[in-house]
């Protein structure tokens, strides 16, 4: 068998590619063309269409307005903190970590937000639960420990503050409260 030339390779190459692209290109430009299928039911999205449910998120800046709220009231008492804010949901919306704050705090933080606004109460509240309910504190992703406070909009919760690493949970909570006035502003 006669071995190719470099250049009889390059040139055999280049085709080939050229023959794929240009096959890629048909296929999909067919594709293209081509009417997608029409959904089968479609509703109609309004507030009086009873299958929906609209619902109150708090926005980035809102969240991090609360965040730096509560790091500057904990800032203000010397203390270093990590402080997140979750949504209605529990998904983390904005993480604040405070200058020299353990490296324990953040995922503490995080935890009590989530808590807060899962059980639309204060964390220091929730604790006091676990006495008649002591399994509470086996549900995943939640800290039963005071420092979590839920933000609330008539009553409902649409979202968690948690701070964490003050030497007390009551000081976590009272920054996290602080987060949640800053709101009110």
């Amino acid at each position: 068998m006669k071995k190719l030339s470099l250049r009889t390779r390059v040139l055999t190459g280049a085709v080939a590619v050229a023959a794929l692209g240009a096959g890629t290109f048909g296929a999909m430009s067919a594709s293209a063309s081509t009417p997608a299928a029409a959904p089968a039911a479609a509703i109609r999205a309004d507030a009086a269409n009873d299958n929906l449910q609209q619902t109150t998120h708090l926005t980035v800046a809102a969240a991090t307005k609360a965040a730096q709220a509560a790091l500057d009231a904990a800032k203000k008492e010397n203390q270093r903190v990590s402080v997140a804010v979750v949504d209605r949901n529990g998904n983390t919306v904005v993480t604040l970590r405070g200058d020299g704050a353990g490296p324990q705090a953040y995922e503490s933080a995080v935890k009590k937000a989530y808590t807060a606004v899962s059980w639309n109460a204060p964390t220091s509240e929730l604790v006091k639960r676990l006495t008649n309910a002591p399994t509470l504190k086996d549900i995943p992703g939640t800290l039963f420990l005071a420092g979590g406070a839920p933000v609330q909009v008539k009553g409902a919760p649409v979202a968690g503050i948690g701070v964490a690493g003050a030497p007390s949970g009551d000081l976590d909570e009272k920054f996290a409260q602080a987060g949640v006035a800053s709101l009110a502003k």
